[in-house]
Parts: C-alpha cells; structure tokens; sequence
C-alpha cells in the first residue's frame, strides 16, 4: 500500500503539476525547485533531502516507521524517474482543473501512505517533533513551512504558479485528512489482557511514552483483569498495534481519536 500511495503521488507530480508549473509544499516542494534550478532529476533531491528526516523518525519514532518511510521515499524518488517523460494529463489552459486533480491525487497518495505507517516527506516528521517543544500544532509548523516554501517559489517561477501551489497544497491537505485523520490528532489506546502490565513495559521501552494502570472486572467471567491506558500521536499506532499483537493477540484494543491533549506528562520521554 506503501508503494501504491508514492505511486500515486509521483503521477500526481509528473502527469499533472510539473508540467504545468505548479509545486507541493514540504520537501517535496523544494525537491521539485531544486531540480528545475539544477537539471538534476528530481528523484535525486527528493531522496537525499528526505534522509535526514527519515533518521530524525527512527529516532524518535522507531524503526517500523523509518523502514515504511524509506520504502515510501525511494518508491516516490524512483516513481518521479520512470514517470519523467510521460504525456501531461491535462494543461495549463485549465489551471483550476491541474490544482484541483493535482491535489486530489497528491492527498490519496500521502494519505495512503500515511495510513500505513510511513511517510513521504520530512516537514511531517520535522513538524510532529517541533510540535513537542514549543505550543504550536503539527498543521501550524507545516503552514509557516509552506508559506516560506511558497514565496521562495514566486521567485523561481512566478506569483502566478506560486499562488496555485498554494491551492493545490490546501486541496491534498484537506484530502489527506479524509483519508488519514490529521498528524497533530492524538490516539487514545485502551488495551484490556492479562499481560497489559508486560505489554506497558515495552511501550515504554519501545515508543517512551507513559501509561496508566487501572484493574477491571469482565461482565461474563467476572474475573479481575488489568487495563492500560496510553496517549500516543498518529504516526505511533501502527507500532503501538504490533507491540500489543506480539505480547497478546488475543487482547480487547480499543482505540479512539483525541480532540486535545493538556497537562500531565504527555510529552513523549526520550528513549535515546
């Protein structure tokens, strides 16, 4: 599903806004820059500029979600190389239509991708883990981001292209939230086993994030069991789904979207 999303994401690039002068925000968008300012493939930059931030996510995150991502970049790098040459879908006659499917089919890429554990570009990564240190939300950082991205790109292009850019960057955000549900949205995970304890202790080792205790009694058995309780961000679910999978699969996981987060000791510790 990985690959099929960076696929996605490639045709979206090549068959539709790069022909047509419009760019994504993030590091895809300053791949796509530097590319045209060098003559170097594009595949090239958006490899190289994304390592960075894939090590950044290994760190922080773990090493599910750097191998997805890895995988993720290097099918979009080598995606962008064989769909280089290919006939433009639509032209700049119609812009309204370019940013508009651009954008759809540049939002269910990511988004899939995203949906899966990995993810395509850095300024994701970066913005989930600025987001802890200072009081702004993930979707603020990749704003203010985008906004430099974007009035750099009135320089290499024009205001014209730059202002579409823009457009298309709201339409495959908007999209992305519909396929996955935004980044700097936290998950509540509720895990009823007999070994929630074990599985606690290598939450903690694993993903360095707190959880809570509480003992229950089962409706039909009527035998004590204890529950863990544990608040984590949207890119460490699927790690947090293998962690429990492993120690229990036969465990009762109930996980639910969080609003907001305040107080307490949510910051995530640092395992490293």
């Amino acid at each position: 599903m990985i690959i099929i999303g960076a696929a996605i994401t490639a045709y979206g690039l090549e068959a539709v806004l790069i022909p047509n002068r419009v760019i994504d925000g993030g590091v895809t968008g300053v791949s796509i820059m530097g590319a045209k300012i060098s003559e170097l493939p594009l595949g090239v930059f958006l490899f190289i500029l994304n390592i960075p931030f894939v090590y950044i996510g290994y760190k922080q995150i773990g090493r599910t979600f750097a191998m997805m991502s890895i995988i993720g970049i290097a099918a979009l790098s080598a995606g962008t190389i064989v769909m280089h040459h290919i006939d433009p879908i639509l032209s700049a006659k119609d812009p309204l239509l370019v940013v508009a499917s651009g954008g759809i089919l540049l939002g269910v890429g990511i988004g899939i991708v995203l949906r899966n554990g990995g993810a395509l570009d850095g300024s994701e990564v970066l913005a989930v883990l600025v987001s802890r240190k200072i009081p702004f939300s993930v979707g603020d950082i990749i704003l203010v981001i985008n906004v430099f991205i974007f009035a750099v790109a009135v320089f290499i292009y024009d205001l014209e292209s730059a202002l579409y850019s823009a457009l298309t960057y709201y339409i495959a955000k908007t999209v992305i939230d519909i396929v996955q549900v935004g980044l700097e949205k936290s998950k509540s995970v509720l895990v009823i086993s007999k070994k929630s304890v074990e599985i606690g202790e290598i939450v903690q080792h694993r993903l360095g994030r707190s959880v809570t205790y509480t003992t229950g009694r089962g409706g039909f058995s009527n035998e004590e069991t204890d529950m863990l309780n544990c608040v984590i961000n949207r890119m460490e679910e699927t790690k947090m789904l293998e962690i429990i999978k492993e120690i229990d699969p036969s465990a009762f996981i109930v996980v639910s979207d969080v609003a907001e987060v305040r107080g307490g000791r949510f910051k995530k510790r640092d395992i490293h």
